[in-house]
């Protein structure tokens, strides 16, 4: 496959719109709200506005496991933000997440409301509010946020980059599928060699730096994300296959998986009932309801 015709950038960028293909609607050179909508506000301590994307099960996961530690505190409200409908361009979304991206949290618990937003902040908020799944010092608590920070920063080429360009770019184009899958594997190789010598990222303990990385790389490494299972050969990452499908097997990581997920079987998706404050299983109307 050859990129042609080629492209020649103009002197001076100018945002078009009309070519942003399936993200069209999400993508935009300004920051800020394009409309003024409050955002819901539920009963529980903590107030969740994301999407089932892998960022967003990031928290969702976080917050099944403190839950089942038994920390009553981490009762969460999880309301629906769908970026495709520009959700998170609304003026209360801004006000909780100025970059308008999923998830973001308000901690509701105490005198004053906290906002939290990006996802690594809203783990180490978390676990450094119940004391779990993050070592409070020494060398323990420096691996696993480097391996937490790792996956910040990584995530990105294989969402943004592999993801966009192979499975939701407008058109097929060899030089960045390559460049991005080369990078993607690269990462892969990384966590192969980390699990090849720990049982978890950070040591022999689950803890923070897997429920960041796991909705990217143990999705990946499952075949689950992008279609791309074959393309990227992955069952060639036999460590990272193993890890992935232990926190697969997590009830927390299945329960936390579910929420606010839009898309597949209606019976595998979680929503919440306000009023009773306990989740229900979506039916097809209230996942179209949902997603208005």
């Amino acid at each position: 496959m050859s990129d042609s015709p080629s492209y020649t950038p103009p002197a001076v960028w100018t945002w078009d719109s009309a070519s942003g293909g399936r993200f069209a609607n999400i993508n935009r050179p300004v920051a800020g709200a394009t409309h003024d909508k409050p955002l819901p506000v539920g009963r529980h301590p903590l107030q969740l506005y994301s999407l089932g994307t892998p960022n967003g099960i990031k928290v969702t996961v976080m917050l099944e496991e403190l839950l089942a530690k038994g920390h009553g505190g981490a009762e969460y409200d999880a309301w629906l933000i769908n970026i495709g409908e520009g959700d998170q361009f609304s003026s209360g979304f801004v006000e909780v997440n100025p970059n308008s991206k999923i998830p973001a949290l308000l901690d509701r618990s105490g005198p004053e409301p906290v906002r939290i937003f990006e996802s690594g902040a809203i783990l180490m908020y978390l676990a450094e509010k119940f004391g779990e799944f993050l070592p409070p010092s020494g060398p323990a608590r420096a691996e696993a946020l480097s391996w937490l920070f790792w996956q910040m920063g990584s995530a990105p080429f294989v969402g943004g980059g592999f993801g966009h360009f192979y499975a939701y770019a407008p058109e097929k184009f060899e030089y960045p599928i390559n460049r991005y899958a080369m990078e993607t594997k690269r990462q892969l190789d990384v966590l192969d060699r980390r699990l090849a010598e720990s049982e978890y990222l950070a040591g022999p303990d689950y803890g923070v730096a897997d429920i960041a990385a796991w909705p990217w790389y143990g999705l990946l490494a499952r075949g689950e994300l992008y279609e791309a299972g074959e393309f990227l050969q992955v069952g060639q990452y036999a460590h990272v296959r193993r890890w992935a499908e232990a926190i697969a097997a997590r009830p927390a990581v299945r329960r936390g998986r579910m929420v606010n997920r839009v898309t597949g079987d209606p019976a595998g998706q979680l929503r919440e009932r306000h009023e009773a404050g306990d989740f229900e299983t979506a039916t097809e109307d209230k996942k179209t309801e949902a997603a208005k």
